[in-house]
């Protein structure tokens, strides 16, 4: 993964470059890099081949690199799972984990002080939480009155986690304290209803109507298991920020009313990693999980709000490190929601201006609400996989545009942002799955299981507009079927991939560059109505394989001559690789150019 920025002078003398010498294909106007300070960290490398512990022995070698580099996975209670996974991952050339999450959550409780699940019922995950006798809401609301008899607990919170916490959560600790029991570790806050932390802890003064937020969590801290493991293997974990409460009419918002209290135990939980893990190289940074759709209204989106609290929260407890966030895209033509590439683009722009550092947008392929297509196959017929969502109709009927599309409007955003001052990275998030599948992958829902093919077919469509390709998630869409996901990447992951081709000249010779993947001893094959002609890199032309620091990890850019003057002006052009063992890129790049 990379964090280092183009210097500026590098990026205006590229852009120059580019303008006199660049010629974009496909209407695809080739975007300028300009910069601004970024965090700079070298890769973190393995420190051992080999470890041995007590789940065995595991390889911390990368096995058959691809071009997705991070994954999302789900907390398991077993340690041994988590080795099991970063081992798999990694092997696959992933450097990245990505945390799946869980919700703060406003509770009703019984006139004893029992917490309830919002259906009414009593919640058995903190029955277990007991104090003298009392329930850990009462032993609450007693301490509180002791310091002043008209103090009492308005409003009750609960947050599950699989994680642990020192010291450095508590603000007060007369009034705030681990609860220990067999099987977990409970959290007490008591907190101000408007997401302030009074530094005196002076609970006696004046009657105050206070919050309680009831951390469920666990003896042993996983996330520093996790960041134990990553430091082993040369990969940086972000681990999710608690998610906000959820607006009972509309579910997709946070709800306003619970903002400051999200605000208070983020930022306890920061403080605590700012003492715990600030330093540590496997701390990649922070995730927020809380998904918005990217449109021109996001603006008015009040989860905004909750981004912006956090970032200047992360910028406090733990500087230098980025918050990432995951929006999906929705390009349906018959759904009265769906966006345009810069309705998105808007989207981007107001997401960037919360201060987030890390936007990796869902490519939404996996839940159909875009496909992957080329501007000269809109009047195809849509993957007969997708018709379980847009229906039997062709691409230019069901989408208003395309993956590539989206990616392409978001950079040229992001450029702007850049030159504007912001700091933001665009990641693509390529969902693993299918809408649907004959044998599910996940534990609920309908999503099936994908393969390689289409997965390198959501690499291309990325393109060059990103700084890094992630995807949701490792388990279980990685995972399930015979074979997996995975054993297909395994078995095929030196197929070369083609996200990118444009017209450029050297020296007086015409020609065209090409970006993608395992390029090595490949063969650039163009098709046009005149014929095919099949130019060998080594022979003909160069191969760079030490990528500009803005390109994912792995591009590599091949240049070969080529003489554009015998395609038609207009005419779509198809580009693709193949290299020594037969292997060919299975999705070709359609491209054009006015000759």
């Amino acid at each position: 993964m990379r964090w280092l920025f183009l210097a500026v002078g590098a990026a205006i003398v590229a852009v120059v470059a580019a303008a006199i010498i660049v010629f974009p294909i496909s209407s695809e106007k080739p975007v300028a890099r300009p910069a601004t300070p970024e965090p700079s960290s070298t890769q973190p490398t393995p420190k051992v081949s080999a470890v041995t512990d007590r789940c065995g022995t595991f390889e911390t070698k990368e096995q058959a690199p691809y071009a997705v580099t991070g994954y999302w996975i789900t907390p398991k209670s077993n340690p041994c799972t988590w080795r099991k996974q970063l081992q798999e991952i990694h092997s696959v050339g992933g450097d990245t984990i990505i945390r799946i999450g869980y919700g703060l959550q406003y509770r009703p409780v019984t006139a004893s002080g029992e917490i309830k699940t919002k259906d009414g019922e009593l919640d058995s995950l903190y029955e277990a939480c007991e104090e003298d006798g009392l329930t850990c809401h009462d032993a609450a609301e007693r301490d509180l009155k002791k310091a002043n008899p008209g103090n009492r607990i308005g409003r009750t919170y609960v947050y599950r986690t699989d994680e642990s916490f020192g010291e450095s959560l508590f603000r007060c600790p007369e009034m705030e304290h681990a609860i220990q029991t067999p099987k977990r570790t409970y959290f007490r806050l008591i907190t101000q209803p408007d997401g302030s932390d009074d530094s005196t802890c002076d609970f006696s003064g004046k009657a105050v109507s206070y919050d309680m937020i009831l951390i469920a969590g666990k003896p042993t801290d996983s996330l520093k298991e996790l960041l134990d493991l990553a430091d082993q293997f040369g990969m940086r974990v972000f681990p999710a920020l608690p998610l906000a409460p959820r607006d009972p009419k509309t579910p997709t918002r946070a709800n306003k009313k619970h903002i400051d209290t999200l605000t208070t135990v983020t930022r306890r939980i920061l403080q605590d990693y700012g003492v715990r893990f600030a330093e540590r190289e496997s701390l990649g940074g922070v995730y927020q999980p809380f998904e918005v759709q990217m449109s021109d209204t996001l603006a008015d989106n009040p989860t905004l709000e909750v981004y912006a609290d956090q970032h200047r929260i992360v910028e406090q407890e733990l500087p230098r490190k980025p918050i990432l966030i995951s929006p999906y895209l929705d390009a349906r033509t018959r759904v009265a929601f769906g966006q345009t590439p810069r309705q998105v683009a808007e989207g981007f722009r107001a997401l960037t201006k919360t201060g987030v550092g890390i936007i990796a947008p869902q490519d939404s392929r996996g839940t159909g609400k875009v496909g992957l297509f080329w501007p000269d196959e809109r009047d195809s017929e849509v993957d007969e996989r997708l018709r379980p969502v847009v229906g039997e109709s062709t691409y230019e009927t069901a989408y208003h545009g395309s993956t590539r599309d989206y990616y392409r409007e978001m950079s040229i955003a992001r450029e702007e942002l850049l030159m504007a001052g912001y700091e933001v990275q665009l990641w693509a998030n390529v969902e693993a799955f299918e809408p649907s599948g004959d044998e599910p992958c996940a534990p609920h829902g309908t999503r099936g299981k994908t393969d390689k093919k289409r997965l390198d077919q959501a690499v291309t469509m990325a393109g060059r507009y990103v700084q890094k390709i992630v995807s949701y998630m490792w388990s279980d869409f990685m995972t399930c079927g015979r074979p997996s996901l995975e054993q297909e990447i395994t078995a095929d992951w030196q197929r070369p991939i083609a996200v990118d081709a444009i017209r450029r000249g050297r020296d007086v010779q015409d020609g065209v560059e090409v970006r993608g993947y395992n390029f090595r001893g490949g063969t650039v094959t163009i098709q046009w109505s005149g014929g095919t002609q099949e130019l060998v890199v080594s022979a003909v032309g160069w191969l760079d394989e030490d990528p500009l620091e803005e390109l994912p990890e792995g591009m590599v850019t091949a240049w070969v001559p080529f003489n554009w003057s015998q395609v038609p002006a207009g005419e779509w052009v198809r580009i693709g690789v193949k290299v020594p063992s037969g292997q060919s890129t299975t999705e070709p790049l359609h491209v054009r150019i006015d000759t």
